[in-house]
């Protein structure tokens, strides 16, 4: 009984890993929802910069 108990336990722990997924809190960058008026988002460099118009 035990080890029924202890085996699920593990099933149990590596299912919920499992559905995390491999690249739970990697590879995110940071996000703003808007820019100040006359600014946009810069991939490089994570921040609003001047927008530059022709």
């Amino acid at each position: 009984m035990k080890l029924r108990l202890a085996l699920s336990a593990v099933i149990m722990v590596l299912a919920s890993t499992a559905m995390a997924g491999p690249g739970c809190g990697k590879g995110h960058s940071k996000q703003v929802m808007s820019c100040a008026e006359g600014t946009v988002w810069d991939i490089q460099s994570q921040s609003c910069v001047p927008q530059i118009t022709s």
